[in-house]
C-alpha cells in the first residue's frame, strides 16, 4: 500500500466577494457634485493636450455630404403615366383588384400600387408578367431617341450594309 498523508487541518483565509466596505470611495453622479468635489478639493481634473483635436476628421464630411447633395445628377426612372394608366385600366377591365393581380404576379399588393401611382422604378419582368395576367401590351419605358447624324452614320441610301468589309 502507498504511503499518503492526510492533512487534518484547513488553511482557510477571509474573502471579500462583491464591494469592499472599508476601500469604498465615493464617486459623486451629477455635474453638481463633481463641481462640488472640486470645490473642497477631493477631485482633480487635468487638461490633456490637443485633447478634441480630431475634429479635421469630422469637419470634411459635411462639405462631402453637401457636395452629393447639390449634384443631383443622378435621376432615378420612375414609371411613365401611360404605363401606369395602362395597367389601371386593364386591371379594372378584368375586375381584378391590385391584391388579386399581386399574387398572380407573385408581388406584393404595395408594388402593384406604386405601378399604378407611378411611383415605382420600371421593372421589365413585373411588367411583362403583368402583360401575361392582364392581356394586353404594355406600354414600356423607351430609351432616349438616337439624333438623325448618329442613326444614318452606318446607312446607305437608306439601308444597313452587313459587317465589316472583306480583307483580300
Amino acid at each position: 500500500m502507498p504511503n499518503t498523508t492526510i492533512q487534518t487541518g484547513q488553511d482557510w483565509g477571509a474573502v471579500n466577494v462583491g464591494r469592499a466596505s472599508a476601500n469604498r470611495v465615493n464617486v459623486p453622479k451629477s455635474a453638481a457634485g463633481v463641481s462640488r468635489m472640486k470645490a473642497m478639493g477631493l477631485v482633480q481634473t487635468e487638461r490633456k493636450y490637443g485633447a478634441g483635436g480630431n475634429a479635421s476628421a469630422h469637419s470634411g464630411a459635411g462639405v462631402n455630404a453637401r457636395k452629393i447633395e447639390e449634384s443631383d445628377d443622378l435621376k432615378i426612372n420612375k414609371v411613365d403615366k401611360n404605363l401606369s394608366k395602362a395597367i389601371q385600366q386593364a386591371r379594372m377591365a378584368k375586375k381584378m383588384t391590385q391584391k388579386e393581380l399581386a399574387t398572380k404576379i407573385n408581388e406584393k399588393p404595395q408594388v402593384v400600387g406604386e405601378y399604378e401611382n407611378g411611383k415605382a422604378v420600371p421593372n421589365g419582368q413585373i411588367i411583362s408578367r403583368m402583360e401575361r395576367i392582364l392581356g394586353v401590351k404594355l406600354p414600356r419605358p423607351g430609351k432616349k431617341p438616337k439624333s438623325k447624324e448618329s442613326a444614318t452614320a452606318g446607312t446607305a441610301g437608306g439601308k444597313t450594309r452587313g459587317g465589316p468589309a472583306k480583307r483580300r
